[in-house]
């Protein structure tokens, strides 16, 4: 079983620009792809940013060139940079890994999820 720890997050003012970690502790075989999610009150939750083990990334509409993915590879660590934060940015975050235990093994995983909430 591969738990991720969360980071980060809180009340913000707009504009701000916190950082959330998620780090998976722990021995597996590698880590494929990880990601944040983010749900609103009332709303999906919605992908918005992904980056595979070769740091390929790509992110929702709605936070390209204000948020950045990163991972340390060696650290089983993914960041997200949140810049020009918006309070349509509030929500709970959470953190994704699609983690390959075994070569012949492989499930998705999901942090308990982080508060952020972005105040006008």
């Amino acid at each position: 079983q591969v738990q991720l720890v969360e980071s980060g997050g809180g009340l913000v003012q707009a504009g701000g620009s916190p950082r959330l970690s998620c780090a998976a502790p722990g021995k597996m075989y590698r880590i494929e792809t990880m990601g944040w999610f983010r749900q609103a009150p009332g709303k999906q939750r919605e992908m918005i940013a992904r980056i595979s083990s070769g740091g390929n990334t790509n992110y929702a509409d709605s936070v390209k060139g204000r948020f950045t993915i990163a991972r340390e590879n060696a650290k089983n660590t993914v960041y997200l940079e949140m810049n020009s934060l918006k309070p349509e940015d509030t929500a709970v975050y959470l953190c994704n890994a699609y983690v390959r235990s075994t070569p012949w093994v492989a499930d998705d995983y999901w942090g308990q999820g982080t508060q952020v909430t972005v105040s006008s």
